[in-house]
């Protein structure tokens, strides 16, 4: 998470949105930021309203527009598959490998999540407990070039940004059964993800 005072901008970080690439890019430009632990760093939207924003906005009298990146639901939870099955999890209760694309998702939905998909929700992320936006100003992560220009108009600045703590390769196919499935049970990340437009 990245506070950038003088412009009144939190950039929230979403994990596996390419905030970490982010944060490398626009890290000097910030007046704080909280890296670590990952717990911290990626606090949610409601989760800065409640917990930090007092601190941060002087109890109202300095608001802040909160920013973040939103992934398309299952690239999202592909990356997430494909970030743990790298080798340095193997054997681990949090990795996947041996475990389908199908059951990872299936893990996922299911409301007791082992470690290996207990991986959050970006519609918790993002949003309140009405399920309505608690962000200021959300991009597309497959439009990233519009998040650039935003920023980069916001900090009077320009910016290359890194790839960084990418996942590894390999496929990620879903099935049309537990696609569907996904769509039902996971409504509300694919209404937010169509909220943002084709």
């Amino acid at each position: 998470m990245l506070v950038f005072w003088k412009q009144k901008m939190v950039l929230l970080a979403v994990p596996k949105t390419g905030t970490t690439a982010l944060e490398q890019a626009l890290l000097p430009h910030a007046s704080a930021a909280i890296l670590d632990p990952p717990g911290q760093k990626h606090i949610s939207a409601p989760q800065y309203r409640n917990r930090l924003s007092k601190f941060f906005e002087q109890r109202g009298n300095h608001p802040m527009e909160l920013v973040a990146v939103m992934r398309e639901p299952i690239d999202w939870l592909g990356s997430w598959y494909r970030y743990r099955s790298r080798p340095q999890l193997s054997g681990k209760a949090n990795s996947t490998e041996g475990i389908s694309f199908d059951d990872f998702v299936a893990a996922w939905l299911n409301p007791a999540r082992p470690d290996f998909a207990d991986v959050g929700s970006q519609a918790k992320f993002l949003t309140d407990a009405d399920g309505s936006s608690a962000v200021d100003h959300l991009f597309r992560y497959d439009r990233m070039g519009e998040l650039v220009a935003f920023l980069e108009g916001r900090l009077e600045a320009s910016f290359d940004i890194p790839r960084a703590n990418v996942s590894p390769g390999g496929a990620v196919d879903l099935s049309a059964d537990m696609r569907a499935r996904l769509e039902v049970e996971a409504a509300a990340e694919f209404t937010l993800w169509q909220s943002l437009g084709g």
